[in-house]
Formats: C-alpha cells, structure tokens, sequence
C-alpha cells in the first residue's frame, strides 16, 4: 500500500512526544492514522466519518 503521510503541522519537531501521521488510503478505504515514533508499528484505518466525528470529540476537549 502506497500511502503518503502527513505529520501534523502542530508537531513540535523531532523531540515531540505526541505525533501522529495521517494518510488517505486506497479510495474508498477511509483515513489510515499512525505514531510518527513508530511508523512500521502499523496503522489504525477509519471511515471519513469516524475521523469527522474523533475530530468532534477532540475539538471538545479541554486544552492541557
């Protein structure tokens, strides 16, 4: 699978502890999200409308 990633552009740079990737998928497949640490780990896979809705509940979050 030939996936571009795309590191949030709120990363902090190398030493950041708290980073994901995002990647389209193959069409029809969704959203692929992995830990920028650990990019052969794997990936979670979403529907658009999963990642919609845990952007929903992030935004909602209080800020730390």
């Amino acid at each position: 699978m030939n996936v571009r990633w795309r590191k949030s552009s709120y990363s902090g740079g190398i030493s950041d502890q708290q980073c994901v990737e995002l990647g389209r998928l193959p069409l029809g497949t969704g959203i692929g999200m992995r830990d920028s640490k650990d990019p052969g780990a794997g990936h979670l896979a979403l529907t658009a409308t999963e990642f919609a809705n845990l952007l929903e509940q992030v935004k909602q979050q209080p800020e730390r």
